[in-house]
């Protein structure tokens, strides 16, 4: 849940947490390196220091990270709808790749 006041969030906490977990710290990384290498190699015609084709977007890995993917799977420029609808089972994690948007075409 959102905090009321974001001073009241205590993220170094958070950060330690989130070391503590495994493999959390090292996609966080993943996902770092994917986004830093597109804003790098695309163009950036506004100089706001991102790549123009992920202007409102998020990077997508092909294949998820919890699921035994990283950046050499690949990835791709999508929708921030497009890359968080994905069915979730009772614990949050991933239970399908596909997304219901592709489940309503095919």
């Amino acid at each position: 849940m959102p905090y009321k006041n974001p001073a009241d969030r205590n993220v170094k906490r958070e950060y330690e947490l989130e070391k503590q977990r495994p493999d959390a710290h090292a996609a966080r990384m993943e996902r770092q390196r994917a986004r830093r290498k597109l804003d790098k190699d695309g163009k950036d015609a506004n100089g706001n220091g991102k790549a123009d084709m992920r202007e409102g977007k998020d990077v997508a890995h092909v294949k998820a990270l919890s699921k035994g993917g990283g950046n050499k799977n690949g990835v791709r420029v999508e929708s921030a709808s497009a890359n968080r609808s994905f069915k979730r089972g009772a614990n949050h994690k991933v239970v399908s790749e596909v997304s219901a948007k592709e489940r309503k075409r095919s």
